[in-house]
């Protein structure tokens, strides 16, 4: 009857959050309490919850002052000099435009946040791929997939979450698997590469010199490029016609023709390639070196674990606050700006102590995972770590973050335990499949990148999830040359 009535509750939670019926803080909290009631350990829900907030605690510390901490550093300027200077790698060659995408997303995904993320890399890249008649799927596809890999960090959500469902240490989920997620992100790179080079020999290399004069004509919307032939469709507009050199809205395609340093900078200090508005009130010039130092010494610390994550981001946001904003009302001011990510990500992890202190207080995941056990080829019991980083692709994609990892990954955990696989090995596992996770449409943020980058959703998908997929096979493959799955 457990086992019925727990598959039961994931399915309604499920259910509920992916049809947008209930918010994920609300059905964490409210379809477990329920459930408890149906199996007739009501009395207990106080104590199932009271545990699982303290068990949940360090986790939530961490996230919030990790948001405040990133975010500050957004606010002053951290990574401006990073924009300006990847434009200026970037020249007009659509090759370095897109390499210059795959580093830029990386880089602003250190703050955890996707939406971010996105609108920094959109607004920063956008008009180059504009001006340059470049394919805007390529844009966004590269962007969601490195932010896919970086979202793993401890911070950003999903590792956050294996450690909350799991009630293991965060610190021992990520750290083992940084070889693992720099390869991902190595692949990322030859993807963009890749990529790059079908822009450059369907395009050209422009001449800058072009490139900055205005358009004469009108020219229709950015068409998309097939994601696997690098071929490109004619627009319509001045002169696009299929030849070499043929111009396009003005816009002239050199082949071969080299860009110079010096319109580089041209075109990195260019107003309209400012993807962050440089006269902003925020901004500390004067303190740059102290920050960048901040950061590095920050996660270096992270890295050797010389303190908990949560002490550390909690150090880390009180100095940077202090030291960037002496004013008391300049430092409500920033965590005011950053109070939305704050509460919506720690609410969501106590919420998330009433659903698995009912999934795991009742019994309910005990007989789930006994079911699981059975349903499992006994050869394949020993692999759960494989098993999981596979099934994290399709779950992932198909449910929300909050669906798999409070929902599905505790039961696959208790699979693997009882073939003797640690709950540390299935939750690295688990964490693999973000990179498509990060395409899907229950993932708000996509929203924010296909919508900046006036990209269909669809488009983006058909472009952008085969290359999620291989990168993300590519993450599981490396875990399991290295021996952390």
């Amino acid at each position: 009857m457990l086992t019925i009535l727990g598959f039961v509750m994931i399915a309604t939670f499920l259910v509920l959050i992916m049809t947008k019926k209930m918010s994920p803080i609300a059905a964490l909290v409210l379809i477990p309490a329920l459930f408890c009631v149906l199996v007739g350990q009501g009395a207990k829900l106080g104590d199932y919850v009271i545990e699982g907030v303290g068990d949940l605690a360090p986790t939530a510390a961490m996230l919030m002052f990790a948001i405040v901490y990133f975010g500050v550093m957004i606010d002053v300027g951290l990574f401006d000099p990073i924009v300006r200077g990847i434009l200026r790698f970037c020249k007009a060659d659509p090759m370095r435009i897109v390499v210059g995408t795959a580093l830029l997303a990386s880089i602003v995904s250190l703050d955890g946040d996707g939406s971010t993320t996105f609108m920094i890399t959109v607004s920063a890249m956008y008009p180059l791929y504009k001006r340059l008649k470049m394919s805007l799927v390529v844009l966004t596809g590269v962007a969601a997939t490195a932010n896919g890999v970086m979202n793993t960090l401890p911070w950003g959500g999903p590792t956050a979450r294996a450690a909350t469902a799991l009630k293991v240490d965060a610190t021992d989920i990520f750290v083992p698997m940084i070889p693992a997620l720099a390869v991902g992100l190595l692949a990322v790179f030859l993807l963009s590469y890749v990529l790059g080079l079908r822009e450059r020999k369907r395009l050209g290399t422009l001449t800058l010199d072009e490139v900055l004069e205005p358009a004469t004509e009108p020219v229709t919307e950015t068409v998309l490029v097939e994601a696997g032939g690098g071929k490109g469709t004619a627009r319509t507009g001045s002169g696009a016609g299929g030849g070499t050199g043929s111009s396009a809205g003005g816009v002239s395609y050199d082949k071969g023709a080299d860009s110079k340093g010096s319109d580089a900078e041209e075109l990195a200090d260019d107003e309209e390639f400012k993807g962050l508005d440089p006269n902003r009130s925020t901004l500390r010039p004067r303190l740059y070196w102290f920050n960048a130092g901040l950061t590095l010494v920050l996660l270096t610390a992270m890295i050797m674990q010389l303190m908990p994550i949560p002490v550390l981001f909690l150090l880390g946001a009180a100095l940077a606050l202090t030291v960037n904003f002496p004013s008391m009302k300049d430092q409500r001011a920033r965590i005011a700006a950053h109070a939305d990510n704050v509460l919506n990500v720690s609410g969501m992890v106590f919420a998330a102590a009433v659903f698995t202190g009912v999934l795991t207080g009742t019994g309910m995941v005990e007989h789930m995972a006994d079911w699981l056990v059975g349903a499992v080829p006994e050869g394949m019991g020993p692999h759960m770590g494989i098993v999981t980083g596979l099934l994290s692709l399709p779950l992932t994609y198909f449910m929300s973050n909050d669906g798999f990892y409070f929902g599905v990954l505790p039961v696959l955990a208790e699979a693997g335990a009882a073939h003797g696989v640690s709950p540390l090995e299935v939750a690295r596992a688990s964490i693999v499949g973000q990179p498509l996770h990060m395409s899907s449409p229950l993932v708000p943020a996509v929203y924010v990148l296909v919508g900046m980058a006036k990209v269909e959703f669809g488009d983006h998908t058909r472009f952008t999830v085969k290359w999620a997929v291989l990168t993300s096979l590519v993450v599981l493959a490396a875990a399991i040359l290295f021996g952390t799955i």
